[in-house]
């Protein structure tokens, strides 16, 4: 089985150089924009787009498992899909610390030129994860139990959502050491690893559920069967180029051992993140529920306007990305200059994505909705709120971005006294109008809440930590 496995790593190593070494792939972009760009512009898009591609599959995939069960033919499957990968996604951001904190600390240590603390990252945050994995398996049960308790599905939705749950909890090793090799690839200013990673988890995704689904005729269990064995796929991929292209950091002479500064420093970043996102979790696990408890169809339109969220944000998080390997590098090199030059050009192209997907959603909107699914209720029904979403780039692209730059820096108590405050006004406007005006309250919180934490963000910036680069 050990020689298979290592067979198997080796072919993926050998497929993912030839791909990642493309120049035609790194500068195809770079150089239809080259007029226009300066050196810090492409040290940008060269991190930001890999990002960008492996990012906007995660979006796809979303629309693709939504497009399935969409035509399954009842707005049932619909739901459960989007409150059983609701709890895994809460759970899994709970944890994204994982990503998050190696990122940030790996490429403040490269900019210092500490290799060992690198390698010492990457072990620790590793073990921490597949520790986590084990602790949820164990407690599925009671886990379940909570999740639907507080999202609180319908009678017909509840089953199906049970079956999705059962089976994709056990992807759970590997999907969260894949937080921590993705966060540790970034910040060793690799995001071409994670690129082909999620392409390739995501392709193999798409690939089994629809033979599960429509050559085997299952339903449900097809989706999340794809969405285990992506996920263990993702992770040996994962495994393989870290030992082809970075292994040597690992052999000889390394130190397990961590100074006592070093683990609490990373504890104390990671329990700010930690917090930060259990903020972010409420405001999403809280936006679910509220749609969930108006029923199949009003849940259904939510699910399916959420994807257009989640396409702008995580197009978004490429750049916020590139801020957190750049800005990070250069916060621990100290060097000012570069950071503050490459702040400037990220908000550059942040008024350029945003303007496109602004745009974008406002002409292509209705017809995105139509891909998605079929269900004639759901597409008449959307029609009343579609209009929010166009509030959605302008409002979250701030946020994104600063995101990135507070992580690369670890600038994580500002990231948590901003998302505490923010989550508190969602849930203060909601209450102040859901009687009024319904769901149309519940997006205009969402907007609300994604707006304020750009806003705290700018002012805590300007105020604790502009001096201090």
């Amino acid at each position: 089985m050990a020689a298979k496995l290592h067979i198997i790593i080796e072919i993926s190593a050998k497929i993912a150089k030839k791909f990642l070494f493309s120049e035609a792939l790194n500068s195809i972009f770079i150089r239809t924009f080259a007029v226009e760009m300066n050196i810090r512009d492409r040290q940008i898009l060269q991190i930001a787009l890999p990002s960008i591609v492996s990012n906007i599959t995660v979006p796809l995939l979303g629309m693709i498992d939504v497009a399935i069960v969409g035509h399954m033919g009842s707005p049932v499957y619909i739901g459960a899909v989007a409150v059983g990968s609701m709890i895994f996604n809460l759970v899994y951001w709970l944890f994204g610390f994982l990503r998050m904190g190696s990122s940030g600390l790996t490429s403040q240590a490269l900019g210092r030129r500490d290799l060992t603390e690198v390698a010492r990252l990457l072990v620790r945050s590793v073990v921490i994860a597949l520790g986590i994995a084990v602790l949820l398996i164990v407690l599925q049960m009671p886990m379940k139990w909570a999740a639907f308790l507080l999202i609180g599905p319908t009678e017909d939705v509840a089953p199906f959502a049970s079956t999705y749950f059962d089976i994709v909890i056990w992807g759970a090793p590997a999907s969260l050491a894949l937080f921590s090799l993705m966060g540790w690839f970034i910040g060793m200013q690799n995001t071409r690893f994670p690129m082909v990673i999620s392409i390739m988890q995501n392709v193999v995704n798409i690939l089994i559920s629809l033979t599960l689904v429509y050559g085997f005729g299952m339903k449900i269990e097809g989706v999340a069967l794809g969405t285990v064995i992506a996920q263990y796929t993702g992770f040996i991929v994962a495994s393989g180029l870290l030992w082809r292209y970075y292994g040597r950091l690992f052999r000889g002479e390394f130190s397990h051992h961590t100074p006592r500064s070093s683990l609490l420093e990373f504890f104390q970043i990671n329990r700010d993140i930690f917090l930060r996102t259990l903020c972010l979790v409420a405001v999403n696990l809280y936006f679910t529920s509220a749609g969930a408890r108006s029923g199949a169809v009003i849940l259904s339109v939510n699910t399916v306007m959420m994807q257009l969220y989640l396409f702008f944000s995580y197009f978004m998080d490429g750049f916020a990305y590139a801020g957190e390997a750049l800005g990070g590098r250069a916060y621990g090199a100290q060097n000012k200059t570069t950071f503050h030059e490459t702040l400037r050009r990220l908000w550059l192209w942040t008024l350029i994505v945003t303007t496109v997907y602004t745009l974008l959603y406002i002409c292509c909107g209705e017809w995105i909705i139509s891909i998605l699914t079929d269900e004639p209720q759901v597409i008449e029904a959307s029609q009343t709120y579609l209009w929010w979403v166009w509030f959605i780039p302008a409002a979250g692209c701030v946020a994104f971005i600063w995101d990135g730059i507070f992580i690369g820096i670890t600038a994580t108590r500002g990231m948590l006294v901003s998302s505490f405050l923010s989550a508190l006004l969602f849930f203060g406007v909601y209450e102040a109008v859901r009687g009024v005006i319904g769901n149309h309250g519940l997006w205009l919180a969402m907007v609300v809440y994604l707006l304020m934490r750009g806003v705290l963000q700018t002012i805590w910036y300007r105020l604790r930590i502009i001096n201090e680069i």
